[in-house]
Order: structure tokens, then C-alpha cells, then sequence
């Protein structure tokens, strides 16, 4: 049987979990791609990011082009975790197979 304590918990929301997923698929996102890729509010996009922040996985770098900007990235810790992740639910899912 899986250990389901294994899922991140800082992962496992659905808003976060779809987070990491697209900054696994490319090295970087500004925050407005994610808010429209998302179809997130400024502000609940805001709150994953900085939970995925706090947690070490997910780092920003703020430029000034035509207008203030961020972008996200996953950090070294965070594509670690998203891979220790996708192997747990990857066990899950053998499981429910039987």
C-alpha cells in the first residue's frame, strides 16, 4: 500500500499542484502567463505562489520593461519535490490498478 503521507502537502492543493506543473514544463512563467494559463485571480495566484515560495520550490526575479514584471521559476529544491511527488502518486496510481 502507498504511504499517501509521502504527498507533499505544499504540492497537493490543486491550485499549487497545477502551478508546479506548468513551471516544470518550462524553465520560467511571468505571473501574468500563469494568471491567464490558470484562469486565477491576482490574488489566490499570489497566495500559491508564495506558499510554493516559502516552501523553497519556487523562486521570482522582478524586472522593470515597459511595466513592472515577475517571473517564476522552480528552484533546484522544487523540481526535486515535484519528482519525489509525481513518483508517489505514480505508486498511488499502480495501487488502484491492483
Amino acid at each position: 500500500m502507498p504511504d499517501f503521507d509521502k504527498l507533499d502537502k505544499a504540492i497537493h492543493e490543486k491550485g499549487r499542484l497545477a502551478i508546479m506543473t506548468l513551471l516544470a514544463a518550462r524553465r520560467s512563467w511571468s505571473f501574468q502567463d500563469l494568471k491567464t494559463e490558470l484562469s486565477m485571480s491576482d490574488g489566490n495566484l499570489v497566495s500559491h505562489l508564495r506558499t510554493l515560495h516559502r516552501a523553497g520550490f519556487v523562486a521570482y526575479t522582478k524586472e522593470m520593461l515597459d511595466r513592472p514584471q515577475t517571473t517564476y521559476a522552480l528552484t533546484r529544491k522544487g523540481r526535486a519535490a515535484f519528482s519525489d511527488y509525481l513518483h508517489v502518486l505514480e505508486q498511488i496510481v499502480k495501487a488502484g490498478k491492483g
